[in-house]
């Protein structure tokens, strides 16, 4: 019981300095990042600002990956409900994970299943969510997040994507790289399903997304 304590005790110090921490000075290379280069995979990436991200692409990724980010406290319950109703009748086992928990996972934990990393996750979410500003977690999603090939980061992808910087992504291409996100080494930026159908319907729901909610929520220090 001491040494389960003391483990404890020590777990959540440690953690809640690294949360802390990352939220001033930005996250190191992470697990994934390591688990691509030890596959031999160049590993490409490039830390800018919010403010050097084009607004389409904040838009894109809210509209595509988590329609609530600026109303929830990390969990979109309503969406987690949908899943498991459409898992109860037996449709497809589909995520409701919220950027929120894609920014934890993709900084302090590892890709995979299992109960044990889906609780950690769930922890470091709340975290986050309390010591982060919403614009710090957008800013750190978006420089960690991977769009296929070894490439990290909105500047990175939209540098080789598209030959431009991120800040001058156009409504299209921001569709193109928030339709990959979900599996970015199976769908391809410039392939049919990322520039077709899905783009589409990407750029109509970035449309939906209202200007003066989303720059009270993304917009800040």
């Amino acid at each position: 019981l001491v040494w389960t304590g003391l483990l404890g005790g020590g777990f959540l110090a440690l953690s809640l300095l690294a949360v802390f921490a990352i939220g001033w000075t930005g996250p190191p290379p992470t697990f994934n990042m390591a688990g691509m280069a030890m596959k031999g995979v160049e590993v490409r990436s490039k830390w800018v600002d919010l403010k050097d991200i084009s607004p389409h692409l904040v838009r894109a990724v809210i509209a595509s990956e988590d329609q609530n980010f600026c109303t929830h406290d990390g969990f979109d319950i309503k969406e987690i409900q949908k899943a498991m109703q459409a898992a109860e009748n037996g449709g497809d086992l589909r995520g409701a994970s919220t950027i929120s928990q894609q920014t934890a996972k993709n900084v302090f934990l590892w890709n995979g299943g299992g109960w044990f990393r889906k609780g950690l996750e769930a922890y470091f979410t709340v975290v986050m969510e309390k010591m982060w500003s919403k614009p710090r977690i957008m800013e750190t999603y978006l420089n960690v997040a991977e769009w296929g090939d070894g490439i990290y980061g909105a500047e990175q992808a939209a540098q080789e994507r598209f030959k431009v910087s991120a800040k001058d992504l156009n409504p299209r291409q921001a569709a193109a790289l928030a339709a990959v996100l979900p599996s970015p080494n199976r769908w391809k930026v410039n392939g049919q399903y990322a520039s077709g159908r899905r783009n589409t319907r990407i750029q109509s729901l970035m449309a939906m997304v209202k200007r003066d909610k989303l720059d009270a929520c993304v917009v800040g220090p």
